[in-house]
């Protein structure tokens, strides 16, 4: 009995070390990464391995796992306008590292190839870009600034192995001084337009007048022909219309009572 426990616990001692050899022997590749393989006596081999699980000689060649799915990245860059403006801009950027070209990028720069080559590049490509316009074209034309910004930076990301499938520019920000100059001026165009306003309001005061000044002396002036031509005819004529229209608002009034000549009938007293 006892030499069978002897042969199993060698038998499952031999089975661990053999598991444990072979585990060292496999490693994984997971969905959306690549992996470069690094030999000993050879360095960093040319091939790159897909997703899978792959062999490898242990304590001789250790794999390097690269994600190869897009990351999203922010970058803050203080920089100047052509105006010497300070603008604050954040790129947010997408990119993925060019499978074929891991193991240059795992041999020249290493496994945080971001850190390194983000900073670097987008502080030079959004200086050059930015000088060349002013703070004002930076607002107005801030489509172009950006479009300039994207084939510039793909084309120095490439240079590294490193694709960009997208590039936004989420903030732009100025300095305190021109953030204060921007806002002077629109109130100063504010105050303008008011002013152009009052202005244009007092002209039509004026020519409203003179339109009824000269609405009023043509009116005299036709009175006046009326007279020479009718004499104290029209006055009489005018004399009769307002009594008729002084009588027809006073009939319409129950407070009031029309009482004939000589007669005091409220108050009944007696005539003298």
């Amino acid at each position: 009995m006892s030499k069978l426990m002897q042969r199993l616990t060698a038998l499952g001692g031999a089975l661990m070390v053999g598991g444990a050899a072979v585990n060292s022997c496999l490693y994984n590749v997971d969905g959306g990464h690549r992996a470069v393989i690094f030999d000993r006596f050879t360095g960093i081999k040319s091939n790159v391995t897909g997703e899978g699980t792959h062999f490898i000689i242990p304590l001789v060649q250790t794999p390097y796992i690269f994600s190869v799915r897009s990351t999203p990245r922010n970058v803050t860059v203080v920089t100047g306008s052509k105006d010497l403006q300070n603008v604050n801009i954040t790129l947010r950027i997408l990119y993925r590292p060019v499978p074929e070209a891991l193991p240059s990028i795992f041999r020249d720069i290493g496994l945080e190839y971001a850190e390194k080559v983000f900073p670097s590049i987008t502080t030079e490509v959004l200086k050059s870009v930015v000088a060349r316009y002013d703070a004002s074209e930076l607002i107005t034309q801030r489509e172009v600034v950006s479009r300039k910004v994207r084939e510039d930076l793909t084309a120095r990301a490439e240079s590294f192995g490193i694709v960009l499938d997208d590039i936004s520019l989420t903030h732009l920000n100025f300095g305190r001084e021109f953030t204060d100059a921007v806002e002077a001026k629109q109130v100063a165009q504010q105050e303008a337009e008011r002013a152009k306003f009052l202005v244009e309001k007092e002209e039509q005061i004026k020519l409203a007048r003179i339109v009824a000044a000269e609405g009023d002396s043509r009116g005299a002036e036709l009175l006046s022909k009326a007279l020479g031509e009718a004499g104290e005819g029209l006055i009489e004529l005018r004399k009769i219309e307002a009594a008729e229209e002084i009588a027809l608002n006073l009939a319409k009034t129950r407070n009031v009572a029309y009482l004939p000549k000589g007669q005091n009938i409220l108050m009944n007293l007696p005539t003298a």
